[in-house]
């Protein structure tokens, strides 16, 4: 009988803060506790949540051959970066997450879109060969309107980064699907993520 293997992809963990320190937070699920590395702007983050209210972190599992590592961020937008830059030669989760908590994710792809070496070079552990690798492999798959996404006004949450997400994998741009969202839920900011799509279809 042939035997194979069945990989479980986690998204996202939800639950309660059990322990939190700027370089992991377990989150109790129903009595399991998540051990996830998370990065200084992920920790901040997290540590503005009440005591009693969920968190939602949103994970990669790094699987090798003696252990199964999660990476846990506050964003999915933090999350795609952290993807992006693992995908670079020389490049692993822990330069990675090195780099994520150096600067804001929109600060990172407004360095990357726009050559900026210093912003990248400035980080403990990576060299100049690095930076300019990372540049020249991830310039051309952050658009410079993508730093621009989140700014003053803008809505946040839940809604519009699944909603966002939901039209990508439809097959618009993030900057199309951020600009129609962000005027939608200014105006109407009640929307679930079903109707914000709808609407959002409709203005593209």
């Amino acid at each position: 009988m042939a035997s194979f293997k069945v990989f479980i992809m986690l998204d996202y963990i939800s639950g309660m803060v059990a322990e939190l320190n700027p370089a992991f937070v377990v989150v109790d699920n129903h009595g399991m506790g998540y051990m996830i590395n998370i990065s200084l702007t992920t920790y901040d983050t997290i540590s503005r949540v009440g005591k009693d209210e969920l968190v939602r972190v949103y994970v990669h599992e790094a699987i090798r051959e003696d252990a199964h590592v999660l990476f846990g961020f506050a964003t999915k937008r933090e999350r795609d970066l952290f993807l992006l830059l693992i995908a670079v030669s020389g490049v692993g989760p822990g330069t990675a997450r090195m780099i994520l908590s150096s600067a804001t994710a929109e600060q990172l792809e407004s360095a990357i879109a726009t050559g900026n070496v210093g912003v990248l070079k400035a980080v403990k552990g990576v060299g100049a060969k690095t930076a300019q690798r990372i540049i020249v492999d991830l310039k051309d798959k952050i658009k410079v309107g993508d730093a621009a996404l989140v700014e003053e006004g803008a809505p946040a949450g839940a809604v519009f980064d699944e909603a966002q997400a939901a039209l990508v994998m439809l097959g618009f741009t993030q900057q199309q699907s951020a600009k129609a969202l962000k005027k939608l839920l200014q105006q109407q900011p009640a929307l679930t993520v079903e109707q914000a799509i709808k609407q959002a279809l409709k203005m593209m």
